[in-house]
């Protein structure tokens, strides 16, 4: 009989809890993953993984946990942790913190930072790269850094114009100010993700030169691929004037909201090849200095 893995999402707690109950084997493994991603993509700070119902059918699966992990270190930049009940040495493979109740974790993890959002959906159509920027201009001057606008906008517009052009899909663009950095983040339907040659366009070639002004500004970049489609994303720091201890006392909550591959600076988001599953699939992500 073919294994199965089901999972529900606690969202009333502190953190969100991904309940999951069943058998974790190679066969349900790619399940649990799209799931984690998906939820991940809201951008939560934390999110507590609950094994306690769930029996590992192949140790090796186990790696899927310490896969989303590292996908979304850079973006969303969330932490994972597990609740394993008593034996909690079962899942020491997942490289993941392990406490045996959801209470333990929540105690461990403290107090929820508040956190700051802004996302908006757009259509591919002429003027969604506009909108975009305006979104961009307007957190950036509900989170005093205007230092940022410039390099925010033109990320955004890259990302924003190259689904128009390429995706074709509906769009949801997501920002997040996040620790010394800001989080420029665009989700779109297609489940093709962008290639960056690394090298210079040539004068004469059309189009092929999103990455690179992607690269240019961002300290780093990446993709995540979801269930539906993906997510592209950039990073990007904050100027010395503008660290978030000294400004975030005036600003608003804003709207949370959306898996990976990275690379210190962009590519053409033009769709190249299918994306692969994130888990040991996308673009390779190399620090900037």
């Amino acid at each position: 009989m073919p294994s199965e893995v089901r999972h529900q999402v606690d969202g009333g707690q502190a953190y969100p809890v991904f309940q999951l109950a069943g058998v974790l084997d190679a066969a349900t493994a790619p399940s649990v993953r799209i799931g984690l991603l998906e939820l991940l993509a809201g951008q939560p700070e934390a999110v507590v993984v609950d094994v306690r119902q769930l029996t590992v059918g192949d140790p090796a699966a186990v790696g899927v946990l310490r896969e989303v992990a590292r996908d979304a270190a850079d973006w969303p930049d969330c932490h994972l942790v597990l609740t394993a009940g008593p034996d909690t040495a079962a899942w020491h493979d997942a490289g993941l913190p392990v406490w045996p109740v959801p209470e333990d974790a929540f105690a461990a993890l403290g107090t929820p930072e508040p956190r700051h959002f802004l996302r908006t959906a757009l259509e591919p159509v002429v003027g969604a790269a506009r909108r975009s920027r305006e979104l961009v201009t307007e957190a950036c001057g509900r989170w005093e850094l205007p230092g940022l606008a410039g390099p925010a906008c033109i990320v955004v517009t890259e990302m924003v114009n190259n689904v128009v052009a390429h995706a074709r899909t509906p769009m949801t663009v997501l920002l997040a100010l996040r620790g010394e950095g800001v989080a420029v983040a665009v989700r779109d339907q297609s489940t093709y993700v962008p290639r960056f040659a690394g090298s210079p366009v040539p004068v004469t070639s059309y189009g092929g030169r999103g990455l690179l002004l992607i690269d240019s500004v961002a300290r780093r970049w990446g993709s995540l691929v979801l269930g539906d489609g993906k997510v592209v994303w950039a990073v990007l720091d904050l100027p010395p004037s503008n660290h978030p201890a000294t400004t975030l006392d005036r600003t608003e909550d804003l709207e949370p909201n959306h898996p990976a591959t990275t690379r210190d600076r962009t590519e053409d988001l033009q769709p190249n090849h299918p994306a692969r599953q994130v888990s040991g699939t996308g673009m390779a992500g190399q620090a900037r200095g």
